[in-house]
């Protein structure tokens, strides 16, 4: 599992703003969990300054995380070739 960031703020019922480090950018799209592996939804975008990114999740339905939970993905972040 890899760090996606920490929740900054709510945004209706079904999306959740990431603080993100710079490092670890998540790649669009990608699955998103909370600590105990439980599904939250995905990344649809990432925007902000360079220094300080932040990913907007978009949650599969009514999600239960606050300001201050970390929030994670798996993989490595990197696009993997399709084995078809």
């Amino acid at each position: 599992m890899k760090l996606l960031g920490t929740v900054v703020k709510t945004c209706g019922s079904r999306l959740l703003i990431v603080r993100c480090d710079a490092a670890r950018l998540p790649r669009l799209y990608g699955d998103v969990f909370s600590r105990r592996l439980r599904p939250i939804g995905k990344v649809v975008d990432i925007f902000g300054n360079v220094a300080s990114p932040y990913a907007a999740v978009f949650c599969r339905g009514d999600h239960s995380q606050s300001a201050g939970e970390k929030l994670y993905t798996k993989g490595d972040g990197k696009w993997q070739k399709s084995r078809n």
